[in-house]
């Protein structure tokens, strides 16, 4: 169950008019696999903490075609263990991910959403005492 916390205001990093100052580092669009290397689909964007400008969430589609029908599955930053050129490989297994609290636009603002899915995956939400931001990129300063 979700309790108040702070509210954080997260953004799609493609909505955000921000950008990642080292495209090598932008993983859009990169094939993520699970622990054992299976492909679980692929980073479709980034949610950053528009405040603190920091990626806290990957926001990964799987399924349909040409993405049509798609689901979207957010996977916090802190669940990655590796990135490549090509693939993101995160430290979950297919099925813990296919059992995790469901893409719901209608309450993805809602920041107890967000401490749900860090429970769920086993982090501290970072915006929780505990919660420390990976090194991750981050996106530059508005200008």
């Amino acid at each position: 169950m979700a309790h108040e916390t702070t509210a954080a205001i997260l953004v799609k990093l493609a909505d955000s008019g921000q950008t990642i100052a080292d495209a090598e580092q932008d993983v859009r669009g990169r094939r993520v696999l699970d622990a054992d290397g299976g492909d679980l689909g692929k980073v479709d964007d980034l949610l950053i903490d528009r405040e603190e400008r920091k990626v806290r969430f990957l926001r990964v589609e799987h399924g349909g075609i040409l993405g049509i029908g798609a689901t979207a599955t957010f996977l916090p930053v802190e669940a990655v263990s590796d990135v490549t050129e090509d693939t993101v490989r995160v430290e979950l297994t297919r099925e813990k991910i296919e059992q995790a609290p469901t893409y719901d636009p209608e309450v993805v603002e809602n920041t107890g959403f967000y401490e749900d899915v860090y429970w769920y995956y086993g982090y501290a939400p970072f915006f929780s005492p505990s919660g420390v931001a990976p090194p991750y990129p981050t996106p530059p300063a508005r200008r």
